[in-house]
């Protein structure tokens, strides 16, 4: 989505407000698609004495498979994000991703806050922070019932096994 911002360059105080939906269900991440509906994305560009300040708020929920315990569940995400909009930038190095350029007086928000979501997104998804995972001997869930391995005591060990029985 492409904002004209000419009614709001030259007028302090003035606002823009912005409201949409993008649809990043064929992104992958992972050799997933967790994004399976709509992102919700609303915000504003506000003149303030002269500086354009765009913030924006990006709303999802995504359905992700645990990475300890592989259980599918549900979260939703949430992307604030607020920067400076610029004519241009004078110097390649002030290009930190807080001072946004313009097409002249247009901005494509659309795709800056798909590129946003994108990076906010996380590399390691769990369904719990206590998740305990699944057991890399016999592939129980750790979460829903105990480990079912049999320990093989060292023949070595076995009269002292013996003695804590």
């Amino acid at each position: 989505m492409k904002l004209d911002l000419k009614d709001v360059i030259l007028v302090p105080g003035a606002q823009l407000p912005f409201d949409f939906q993008l649809d990043l269900s064929q992104l992958e991440f992972g050799g997933r698609r967790p994004v399976t509906e709509p992102v919700s994305v609303r915000g504003e560009v506000r003149n303030m004495a002269g500086a354009l300040v765009l913030r924006a708020t990006a709303r999802a929920r995504l359905s992700l498979v645990c990475d300890r315990c592989a259980t599918p569940f549900t979260r939703e995400k949430l992307v604030e994000y607020e920067a400076l909009l610029a004519d241009a930038l004078e110097r390649e190095e002030d290009d930190d991703g807080e001072i946004v350029p313009l097409e002249g007086d247009t901005l494509d928000v659309g795709r800056l806050m798909t590129d946003t979501f994108i990076l906010e997104m996380d590399t390691k998804n769990l369904c719990s922070e206590d998740c305990k995972g699944l057991c890399p001997g016999c592939g129980a869930n750790l979460n829903l019932e105990p480990c079912r391995c049999v320990r093989e005591v060292d023949p070595r060990l076995a009269g002292l096994a013996k003695f804590f029985e």
